[in-house]
């Protein structure tokens, strides 16, 4: 079975444009100006969103009819969300590095990116079996996830995947794995 996925960011926030872990904020006023202009998306059987603000407005913004999805909420930060990450550098450089350097690692008491790829990658296959096209409106980590699962990356490699704000990453499953699109 043939499966469209079309992935969706959030547009920035306040947190995104001052390197903060983040909480459930809204979108900057311009970010939703920038989603309503975006071309508009192609029809799809299932549209699904994240359940933070930020995600929510992002959809309604793009005139999205967007089911809310809890497995494509942002990962958790645990006790490190609402921070700077210079701030952490600071009082937890030990801990920064190790969340940074083992995809196990979870010193923030939150998710691990291992944890967070789990997740993203069994959400992705429920969707593989269902078939279709299917645009998720979800949050750069979880994207970056994605991507790491459809190219059967380590998952160290999330590093190496940076997503904008309101960038569109496109892929597509025939039931036995996913490739990455890119449509010109």
């Amino acid at each position: 079975m043939n499966t469209r996925l079309t992935w969706i960011c959030h547009g920035a926030t306040a947190a995104s444009r001052k390197a903060l872990f983040p909480v459930d904020e809204p979108l900057e006023d311009k970010a939703t100006e920038e989603a309503g202009r975006m071309a508009a998306l192609p029809r799809a059987d299932r549209i699904a969103a994240s359940p933070a603000l930020r995600a929510r407005q992002t959809a309604d913004a793009l005139r999205l009819q967007a089911r809310i999805d809890p497995v494509l909420g942002d990962c958790d930060h645990g006790r490190w969300a609402g921070k700077s990450i210079a701030t952490i550098e600071a009082e937890e450089p030990e801990n920064l590095m190790a969340w940074m350097t083992n995809p196990e690692a979870a010193p923030h008491g939150g998710e691990s990116l291992v944890d967070l790829g789990m997740r993203v990658a069994g959400w992705m296959e429920s969707q593989s079996a269902l078939g279709g096209h299917v645009i998720a409106v979800s949050h750069a980590a979880v994207i970056r996830a994605a991507v790491t699962h459809a190219l059967q990356a380590p998952p160290s490699s999330f590093w190496l995947v940076d997503v904008e704000p309101l960038a569109v990453i496109r892929m597509t499953s025939n039931g036995r794995r996913w490739s990455l699109r890119f449509p010109h």
